[in-house]
């Protein structure tokens, strides 16, 4: 395959804390057989706190999913709930707080983020989702 060809990857994940672990290291083959070690650690802790927002917050399946175009790798969580992500809090969260560093990290360390309602082939819900540039 083409350095510059465009991929995607869905892992479909029980609701189960030991999804976030398969899905880092799922993360880290396919990042590693595309050549992209270089961004294996910052995507592996994006892609854990997304996933484990989705399996914490929600009751149902989710899905890791992994996509490559044009020099940007987007790590998105889906899960079956279609309430939006609380916002990020301040960087300067507490040392002691339990819950509440997902996103905050993710905003710290992705190029971008967001979320997106989601109503296709029968799943409801919403994708939580960041990008990681090559430059």
């Amino acid at each position: 395959m083409p350095a510059n060809a465009s991929w995607e990857y869905t892992l479909y994940i029980p609701n189960d804390p030991r999804a976030v672990t398969i899905s880092r290291r799922t993360l880290r083959l396919i990042l590693t057989m595309h050549g992209l070690i270089r961004l294996v650690d910052t995507a592996e802790l994006l892609a854990a706190e997304l996933v484990s927002n989705a399996v914490r917050h929600t009751k149902g399946p989710a899905a890791l999913r992994i996509t490559w175009s044009t020099g940007v790798l987007r790590i998105g969580a889906w899960d079956a709930d279609p309430e939006p992500p609380e916002p990020p809090g301040d960087l300067n969260f507490s040392e002691e707080a339990e819950e509440g560093r997902g996103l905050v990290l993710v905003r710290a360390c992705a190029d971008l983020w967001g979320w997106q309602p989601l109503s296709r082939h029968g799943n409801r819900g919403k994708l939580v989702w960041c990008e990681l540039g090559t430059t």
